[in-house]
């Protein structure tokens, strides 16, 4: 304000001089009449220094300013970084009007029909053995999946959807009890094959939703490779389960979720504020999580086959997912719609995992009574790494019922929001690792 008030007084100044000064020339060249120039010898040499009228001062002053200004906006243009460099490493964050937006309770993702809010939700038991169960299709479009041991160090996931869109889901294998507990929260149909004596007691007395295998809704696939991994359903016939038995509406409790705009204003890269070196890993060391995490290794403690590793994907803001063999972790990506009982090698396109969360969940885990299947703790408390946007936080993970959700918080109690998107959530054994 003070800078403004000084600059007005010297133009008003400036304008008064000029107009006096351009008025008394006037005059005097009315006055006098020409006269020969003058001797320009020693008495030019020996002229005092002539003093500078006021005006003429303020006059310079100003041309001073103009070509300091005009050198400054030279030397922006020059320096300002180019449009492409600032668009690939510093995305725009795209403006949302909240006011009339409807996000999902599964993803926290807008929703592009607010009456799909509601919608019956799916949890399906898929095998990740490498006895055929590998490249599963459609896992790429659950919402979140959980991802723990089956049994003897292989891995299972429980992927969760809500209107699908893919045609083609599986493989389908047996459900366990822990994968069933992590379900409840979302009110969800829980589609498996068969199963643990237990998981199966509790699905029948505890008034689940429950979709066995049933050939009315589900099929078989035609090729061996895929051995006893080639159980597969469809979107369409989930759809028809749902409405031939009423279950036409899903009240799942989801996690906190930042909104799409409040995500993009903390990733990494807009955080930064010079080009981010996105090619080295930071330490392992789960004290200090300051800063990018761009790598991420998740052990099981079982065989290497089922261990995992992310990379951090600047430009889409996802964590690319692969097999600690270096393997892409790749599966069928099917188009929505009704495509009949098909094998998905004939129908669809294979696509890499690529979350955008990624939480690694610490559990007590045991093998269960007979010795070949796993028991695991999902009530209670335990620590939990999140990864998203780039960034790693450390804190807890809480669940104080069955029927209750999840809730993660940081490690000074705070809960945390994840970003929207699809969410891939690894119970990690006290004897398996976390490296990042």
């Amino acid at each position: 304000m003070d800078t403004k008030i000084k600059l007005n007084e010297a133009d008003a100044e400036l304008k008064a001089a000029f107009s006096q000064d351009v008025g008394e020339k006037v005059v005097h060249n009315e006055a006098v009449e020409e006269k020969p120039a003058p001797d320009t010898t020693e008495k030019q040499r020996q002229k005092p220094k002539r003093k500078w009228q006021k005006s003429e001062i303020l006059m310079m002053a100003g041309g001073m300013v103009g070509v300091i200004g005009g050198a400054t906006c030279i030397l922006f243009a020059v320096l300002q970084p180019s449009a492409e460099f600032m668009e690939v490493n510093f995305p725009k964050i795209p403006s949302i009007d909240t006011a009339n937006v409807t996000y999902s309770t599964l993803t926290g993702e807008v929703l592009a029909n607010a009456d799909k809010k509601d919608a019956p939700i799916y949890c399906i038991q898929t095998p990740n053995g490498t006895d055929g169960a590998r490249p599963q299709a459609g896992l790429n479009r659950a919402g979140v999946i959980f991802e723990a041991i089956a049994e003897a160090g292989i891995t299972r996931f429980a992927g969760i959807y809500q209107d699908p869109a893919t045609s083609i889901i599986g493989p389908i294998r047996s459900l366990r009890m822990y994968y069933l507990q992590w379900d409840t929260p979302f009110d969800c149909v829980i589609v498996h094959a068969g199963g643990a004596d237990d998981a199966l007691n509790a699905v029948r007395s505890g008034g689940y939703k429950d979709l066995s295998e049933d050939y009315s809704y589900m099929y078989r696939g035609t090729y061996g490779s895929r051995l006893w991994n080639n159980l597969f359903t469809t979107s369409s016939a989930l759809e028809r389960f749902s409405s031939e038995h009423n279950y036409n509406s899903a009240e799942a409790k989801g996690f906190a979720r930042m909104t799409p705009e409040e995500s993009d204003k903390l990733r990494v890269d807009t955080l930064a504020m010079e080009k981010l070196d996105i090619v080295k890993p930071t330490s392992s060391d789960t004290s200090a999580l300051n800063g990018a995490t761009t790598a991420i290794t998740l052990r099981f403690g079982g065989t290497p086959n089922f261990n995992v590793s992310y990379t951090y994907d600047t430009k889409s803001n996802k964590y690319l997912r692969s097999y600690e063999s270096g393997l892409s972790h790749d599966v069928y990506d099917c188009e929505a719609g009704d495509l009949g009982e098909r094998n998905p090698e004939d129908a669809c396109t294979l696509t890499q995992m690529s979350p955008s969360v990624v939480i690694a969940m610490v559990v007590q885990e045991s093998r269960a009574t007979d010795n070949y299947h796993e028991s695991i703790t999902t009530t209670g408390s335990g620590d939990a790494y999140i990864f998203q946007n780039g960034m790693a936080i450390k804190g807890r993970w809480t669940k104080e019922s069955v029927a209750d959700q999840i809730k993660f918080t940081d490690e000074d109690g705070k809960e945390v929001k994840l970003a929207p998107g699809q969410t891939i959530i690894s119970a990690i054994p006290g004897y398996g690792s976390i490296d990042f």
